[in-house]
């Protein structure tokens, strides 16, 4: 299933914990949800020392590992072990090695790459989770600004979670009506590169804060020809919309804000391009009730502690929202689990 599914597998199977509700009342249940962090800390300093990168070339022994990683034996046959366990790894006359699904998004050899993503989650997520509780109460995160090489992470990591959404948008959505597509806080550009390179003939506007803007604008520039996209460093929420465009993007977006910034964004969009346009809103939508599916709750407890707000979402009250502010749903395109894409059309004015 992980190696089908790539990187939207790592988030789906997280699924999983729904059917602990389901389980026969025991302490099981509970042990398994609190120590599910040493997995993922393991896991994270395997992907950090270049385990499953250098395993790619082929088996190695333990000794041969430690010389690369620099770490001793008696500590590495630990991490080393607890890989096997989790299914990373196997173990065959003293000799490890990748096990397929490692092999596939580990190693840095397959079409998929999540090391960014483990890379970001160490580094940036997995600290923040310990100051949850002061984050909560007082609705301030350390994190709400980055530096440099923190924003690099975070981009990084954040493209590694999407990129195959990215790619699937760009060819079950029908681009070929549109000219001009508008991506607003388009990140380092993977959802409108994918865009442009599956429709030659569009034309491309991204908009991000400037700390992530020249990463984007480096990206595009590297696979694309320069007249074909535009890249803007300014606040969308501050300043006006660019105009001219008849389809609009807003890809994990509209979690990072509350209810009423996402009101007036969505009218800002209207006012900015003209009626029939399009509007794809792409996020991990929960039910009616916001208690499902359990790795949409865990990852708004990620939005607030980053930025100290931002929830996730339903359709339904997205479509309250488009209604309000002159758009008209019309459709759903499916994406790898758990992300998918609400369609609406810009309503004509009275």
């Amino acid at each position: 299933m992980l190696i089908e599914g790539g990187p939207t597998a790592v988030w789906s199977s997280m699924n999983t914990i729904d059917v602990l509700a389901h389980q026969e009342v025991s302490e099981a249940t509970i042990l398994r949800i609190g120590s599910g962090f040493r997995a993922a800390k393991l896991l994270f300093v395997a992907s950090e020392i270049g385990l499953f990168e250098r395993l790619a070339s082929g088996p190695a022994s333990l000794d041969q590992l430690a010389t690369h990683t620099g770490i001793a034996e008696v500590r590495l046959r630990v991490l080393v072990n607890a890989m096997v366990a989790l299914g990373l790894l196997t173990e065959d006359a003293s000799a490890y090695q990748n096990a397929p699904v490692a092999a596939a998004y580990l190693s840095g050899q397959g079409q998929t790459d999540l090391r960014p993503a483990l890379r970001f989650w160490n580094r940036l997520s997995y600290p923040l989770w310990t100051n949850l509780p002061e984050v909560l109460r007082a609705g301030i995160s350390e994190r709400a600004w980055l530096d440099p090489e923190q924003q690099r992470i975070f981009s990084e990591g954040v493209q590694a979670l999407t990129w195959s959404a990215a790619r699937t948008l760009a060819t079950r959505y029908a681009f070929d009506q549109h000219r001009r597509v508008l991506d607003l806080g388009g990140g380092t550009g993977s959802w409108l590169l994918s865009i442009l390179q599956q429709h030659e003939h569009l034309q491309g506007t991204l908009v991000e804060q400037a700390a992530v803007a020249g990463i984007a604008r480096q990206r595009l520039a590297s696979s694309l020809d320069g007249e074909r996209f535009e890249v803007l460093a300014m606040d969308f929420l501050r300043e006006p919309i660019p105009p001219a465009h008849d389809v609009v993007l807003l890809a994990h977006v509209l979690h990072g804000f509350t209810p009423a910034q996402n009101l007036e964004l969505l009218r800002k969009v209207r006012q900015a391009v003209p009626n029939g346009a399009r509007l794809l809103l792409v996020d991990i939508w929960v039910d009616a009730r916001h208690t499902r599916p359990v790795l949409s709750l865990l990852q708004a407890a990620e939005f607030v502690a980053f930025v100290g707000q931002g929830d996730v979402y339903s359709e339904e009250e997205v479509h309250a929202w488009l209604g309000e502010t002159g758009w008209r749903a019309i459709s759903r395109i499916s994406l790898p689990e758990p992300q998918s894409a609400i369609v609406a059309e810009a309503v004509a004015r009275s």
